[in-house]
């Protein structure tokens, strides 16, 4: 101040200082004489504000890591925390949605991250004062690569489904072993109402999730492969992320029993009607076992002389036809059978109804509707269709990839 105004004499300043201080003092005593009584004034200190005891380590992506594939996780580790929050934000500070896991050790992006993209992550922890500290990590990841393996679902959005269906997911390539339970981690399916269920490996293509019972009727079912980006073994990694929301339709079961030739179907569990069957003849057994409506063709043709041969083989249009097995094992409309339906077995294995049952049938069904068949003389072999409903649960789980625990209360 004294700068700014150097017109003043030296011979002033002490005066102004003087009348400064007088004024001071006199604030002071009119304060004092004011407040008397009233709150004590705070002082500040200087000294640093405590910090917080909880802590954070981002232990994966490393720091300033390269070539991260656009399926990484942010994992980390915590000490004295009692909350912990991630943000992940892209070069240009957009956030991307993700959630924290079950254990609280990880969080992954709601969706595969984009290939050569600079990410900032940032792991929050708050302490039991409620102070909070912070650290955060950046790195890029990798480049398009040109080996990617296709995912893809049987079922689309939006499908209704009988009880007994499996979701089916194939892969393009054969997934190795070692592989599969990072994979499998990356497929979740949620049910409401929630029923207990696992992944089971068909092959290193195919991979299917059941319930331990039929699906409820009516039940909202909502899965995800969160595999785009993932490394999938000799180079290869997935290409794309995939999920399907659908839902189980009304509670259709169709029992044959070859004792009665009769087909018994119950809508949901009551019977609604009996029907005379003609199973296949002791040549061409029908197969026993639970199987499950795969396709459905209105109309379609029958041409067996490339399996059966010149003396066996056939060519025949069939109406309503619905597939139970791969081998060639169908429902459908037999109008030649007639006479012999709820008598005698004359079919080449299939189950054979009258035009009218199997249209009425055919409008009663849905893919994933289970057929028991009962009492031939060869068992439905493994693998010859759906067959996972053939398998005991113990048996099922055995062919997850990652360990099963069984569920406290029915969730998934």
């Amino acid at each position: 101040m004294l700068r700014s105004r150097n017109r003043w004499s030296r011979t002033t300043q002490p005066r102004v200082t003087r009348m400064l201080a007088v004024g001071a003092l006199a604030v002071a005593l009119a304060v004092g004489a004011g407040c008397t009584g009233g709150e004590k004034p705070t002082w500040h200190s200087g000294a640093p504000e405590p910090v917080a005891k909880a802590s954070a380590t981002i232990t994966g992506p490393a720091a300033d890591a390269t070539d991260v594939p656009t399926a990484t996780e942010i994992t980390f580790t915590t000490k004295d925390a009692v909350e912990t929050s991630v943000e992940l934000t892209d070069a240009s500070g957009k956030p991307v949605e993700g959630a924290l896991s079950e254990d609280g050790t990880s969080w992954r992006p709601a969706k595969q991250l984009e290939w050569n993209t600079t990410y900032t992550a940032t792991v929050t922890v708050t302490d039991s004062d409620g102070r909070t500290a912070s650290t955060s990590s950046t790195f890029t990841t990798m480049a398009k690569p040109k080996k990617l393996v296709q995912i893809s679902s049987f079922l689309g959005d939006g499908a209704v489904v009988g009880i007994g269906m499996p979701m089916i997911i194939k892969f393009g390539r054969s997934i190795p072993p070692d592989y599969r339970d990072d994979v499998q981690r990356r497929m979740t399916l949620r049910s409401d109402p929630p029923q207990e269920g696992i992944w089971h490996w068909v092959s290193g293509t195919e991979v299917r999730y059941r319930p331990k019972e039929f699906w409820k009727p009516g039940t909202k079912i909502h899965y995800e492969v969160r595999t785009g980006g993932l490394p999938m073994g000799d180079g290869w990694y997935g290409a794309w992320d995939l999920t399907v929301d659908l839902t189980i339709g009304s509670s259709t079961v169709m029992v044959v029993d070859n004792k009665t030739k009769t087909m018994t179907v119950y809508q949901d569990g009551k019977v609604t009607r009996t029907i005379p069957v003609s199973l296949g003849k002791p040549k061409t057994p029908s197969s026993s076992g639970i199987m499950l409506v795969m396709e459905k063709h209105r109309k379609t043709v029958f041409d067996t002389y490339e399996e059966l041969g010149p003396e066996e083989g056939y060519r025949l249009d069939i109406e309503y036809a619905q597939r139970l097995t791969w081998g060639g094992e169908f429902i459908h409309s037999a109008p030649w059978s007639v006479a012999d339906q709820g008598k005698r077995n004359v079919s080449h294995g299939c189950v054979n109804l009258s035009p009218e049952n199997a249209r009425w049938l055919f409008n009663q069904t849905k893919i994933g509707d289970p057929v028991t068949v009962k009492g031939t003389e060869v068992k439905l072999r493994h693998g010859n269709g759906w067959t996972d409903w053939n398998l005991s649960w113990e048996e099922y789980v055995k062919g997850s990839a990652l360990p099963y625990e069984p569920a406290s209360s029915p969730s998934v």
